[in-house]
């Protein structure tokens, strides 16, 4: 699921295998976050605790086409205090990933809310959101079309590209096929703010 913008075909050829994306993992406090983070790094399960900062690793993670690429990811904590912090760390990304626990039904509005705020901020206009829907393995999990509808991603600005992404980070299902989404849509951002440069 999607706006549009993702679903054409990836241009990776373009792109250096140096090159390293700045990619700030945002959400509500207990929406798996840090779980998110650490199931990319290791590989494995690992039980973690409330995150009172932040945590930042620099992944590689191969993409479908075998094309190696890390990404620096920053896993921001989600408790109401720490919000206000999110945008210092957005602060010239190429992606967000947004976590929202599928569960968590009461909580979706304010999931909401602070995913609305977080990208209507002038510095992150344009810039791609994975939107992963986690827990997606338990039985009382919402689908991803009442996600979509809760989170009203319909309303996002147009020019914000974004994927909604079913996933299980505690076994790890989805992660990979979200990151090549997101993938795909900063280099299509990028190539598309390099032909606006050109024509200046």
């Amino acid at each position: 699921m999607g706006n549009g913008l993702s679903d054409q075909t990836p241009i990776l050829s373009s792109l250096p295998s140096f090159q390293s994306f700045h990619i700030v993992i945002l959400g509500l406090d207990s929406a798996g976050k840090t779980t998110v983070l650490y199931r990319l790094q290791f590989n494995e399960f690992v039980n973690t605790v409330p995150t009172k900062g932040f945590n930042t690793e620099k992944i590689k993670v191969t993409l479908g086409n075998s094309k190696t690429v890390t990404f620096h990811f920053w896993d921001v904590g989600g408790q109401e205090k720490l919000r206000p912090l999110w945008k210092s760390y957005t602060r010239c990304t190429d992606g967000i990933v947004f976590v929202v626990d599928s569960v968590d039904v009461e909580r979706m509005e304010e999931a909401k809310t602070e995913l609305h705020k977080i990208t209507r901020i002038s510095e992150n206009q344009g810039v791609p959101v994975l939107i992963v829907a986690n827990k997606q393995d338990l039985r009382n999990s919402l689908s991803l079309s009442e996600i979509e509808k809760m989170l009203a991603m319909s309303e996002l600005s147009s020019s914000t590209p974004w994927h909604l992404q079913p996933t299980c980070a505690i076994i790890g299902d989805g992660l990979k096929e979200g990151l090549e989404k997101l993938h795909d849509m900063i280099i299509k951002r990028r190539k598309m703010l390099r032909q606006q440069k050109k024509k200046r």
